[in-house]
């Protein structure tokens, strides 16, 4: 049993994922079950809230929520997950904390960890999410690294299987452009957990890393997903149910890098004539946000006066359309968010 045990009398019911004072950091801190369970959980939770029956299972729960780089979704489904599940939330940005400055992440755990029941961290460095889940002794949650993205795949995983009637297995997904990134390595292993068909779509220089495709074979090999490498686009999305991609210049990334980049990904924009190379009528488009397709941001200005694009990585059209779910994405960050705060913080 994965979903909430509404039987019992515990103000957190059981959820029977075996996630109790856990942490998140990558999607490899959990197994293949609970990873599964999480998003049954996220579903039922999700139901609550719609039919106006949640229930605040995290009372008198109080967690930090660390972020050395910005954020909107990210900072918002954590704090509203919280909220509704009734923990208090203490925000802690770049100038809020000593972390890293004049303090080390050893030592901020150890601090944390006495007053809080759980931490988010959204940095730079794996090492250091992971390092606060060892020093802390309570649960840490990565709301992004270099590395690994849980928290987004998690969400995106839940998306797909609310836009199709197929069972996960039977689901094919294509990953298009710079897959060298947090949210590309994430989406490669959920992929595998999922058993999926999944295909990273990519030019060669800028494919997920070895280690990470390893790490994703070797999952398929017990759950059946089927995992592709390819430069090649129109073999790459033939038959996709779901089309994703992300930015092509990536948080702090110097602007002398934007010509060779985009230069470098210009046939893997998201397009309509891409859709149409997947040869399904009900494809979907997805998107872990904010997307440059168009100019009403200073950075999309930036992008059109020095390359004269209006967009980059997906063209307006198709993020507008009708196959765009990336606003059902981006909900979901909230519901899967809170179900790895319930499983979490239940009580063991």
């Amino acid at each position: 049993m994965t979903s909430l045990d509404t039987s019992l009398s515990d103000p957190i019911p059981l959820t029977h994922l075996g996630l109790a004072g856990h942490s998140f950091t990558k999607e490899l801190d959990v197994t293949v079950t609970q990873w599964r369970g999480l998003l049954e959980l996220a579903a039922v939770l999700k139901h609550e809230r719609r039919t106006g029956h949640e229930k605040p299972r995290l009372q008198g729960r109080n967690l930090a929520l660390i972020f050395a780089k910005s954020s909107t979704r990210t900072r918002c489904a954590f704090e509203v997950a919280a909220h509704e599940q009734g923990a208090h939330v203490t925000y802690l940005d770049p100038s809020g904390s000593q972390l890293g400055h004049k303090e080390s992440v050893k030592d901020t755990g150890r601090v944390l960890g006495r007053m809080f029941d759980g931490i988010e961290y959204r940095g730079f460095s794996q090492a250091g999410v992971e390092e606060l889940a060892s020093s802390s002794g309570v649960p840490v949650w990565n709301g992004l690294t270099d590395e690994w993205h849980p928290t987004q795949s998690l969400c995106d995983m839940l998306t797909m299987l609310e836009h199709t009637t197929k069972p996960a297995s039977e689901i094919s997904f294509a990953y298009c452009g710079d897959a060298r990134n947090n949210t590309a390595n994430s989406l490669l292993v959920a992929g595998a957990m999922m058993g999926m068909k999944v295909t990273m779509v990519s030019p060669p220089q800028l494919a997920n890393p070895d280690s990470v495709v390893a790490i994703a074979t070797k999952i398929a090999t017990t759950t059946g997903a089927r995992i592709t490498q390819t430069s090649d686009v129109a073999a790459g999305v033939a038959g996709a149910d779901f089309i994703y991609t992300d930015v092509w210049l990536s948080m702090g990334e110097p602007e002398s890098e934007w010509d060779e980049r985009i230069a470098l990904l210009s046939d893997y924009q998201v397009n309509a004539d891409l859709l149409g190379l997947t040869g399904n009528p009900d494809v979907k488009f997805m998107h872990c946000l904010p997307a440059f397709h168009d100019r009403r941001t200073e950075v999309g200005e930036q992008i059109f006066e020095r390359t004269g694009r209006t967009c980059l990585e997906v063209t307006d059209d198709v993020f507008e359309s009708d196959a765009s779910i990336v606003f059902d994405q981006a909900e979901n960050r909230m519901h899967t968010i809170k179900a790895v705060l319930v499983a979490t913080l239940e009580k063991r």
